[in-house]
């Protein structure tokens, strides 16, 4: 699918926010909706199905995160991108949990912003399931015969090591949440330095430079993200 077809609704309160990434994403390619407020989103999305949404959580009236619950509750599946300010990061947080697919913080560059975009868009259109073998620069992983290599040597993990990478390998180039990771892996363990630590091993691992990592990043008050190169 082509930029062209594919429709993305902007839902952000400010003026001068929606101006910018509607000039911007024309540029892309995209065509571009707006709703300056919950209630023209709601009207927008029936009549127009977008394909993505980008939500600012700060609107007036009924608030991001009340919008993106009431759809995810009436199984609207549309990627949501969230804007949000650098300091929300609970916010940013709470609509993870949600079921945003990723976020932005203000202000953004549109670089950035294309690239989470492409990312929630493949994952849509993309009906490709989990791939034998995920590569990644000199990072690769083999999800059947379980072996991950880095520069063609096999590395060995633990068993908890191996999951963690798994689950970021599924999800590849999304930010996924320490609760969303912990619950995959410990269930109902809530203890985020568990995972801190078994980050901190893998990253010893599979990283030329751990404190510097290429692969596995850090979202800062947030979670991790597997980039994709």
């Amino acid at each position: 699918m082509t930029n062209s077809n594919v429709r993305i609704l902007v839902v952000d309160d400010e003026p001068p926010i929606r101006k910018l990434l509607r000039v911007g994403l024309a540029s892309q390619g995209y065509a571009v909706s707006e709703a300056p407020n919950a209630k023209v989103a709601i009207e927008l999305m029936e009549q127009e199905k977008p394909d993505l949404v980008l939500l600012d959580l700060g609107l007036p009236g009924m608030g991001g995160h009340e919008l993106l619950r009431k759809w995810r509750d009436e199984g609207v599946d549309v990627p949501v991108v969230i804007l949000s300010s650098r300091t929300d990061e609970a916010g940013i947080v709470n609509a993870l949990e949600l079921g945003a697919d990723d976020y932005v913080t203000k202000p953004f560059g549109m670089n950035e912003l294309v690239a989470r975009i492409r990312v929630a868009l493949r994952h849509k259109f993309q009906q490709q399931g989990e791939k034998p073998v995920f590569q990644s620069g000199d990072l690769s992983v083999d999800l059947v015969k379980r072996i991950v290599k880095v520069e063609g040597r096999e590395i060995k993990l633990s068993p908890k090591e191996y999951d963690i990478l798994r689950i970021l390998v599924q999800h590849a180039g999304k930010v996924l949440t320490h609760h969303f990771i912990l619950k995959q892996i410990w269930g109902d363990s809530t203890d985020v330095q568990y995972l801190r630590v078994y980050v901190r091993q893998l990253r010893q691992k599979i990283e030329k430079i751990p404190d510097q990592p290429r692969y596995i990043t850090t979202e800062t008050g947030v979670g991790y993200r597997l980039r994709v190169e």
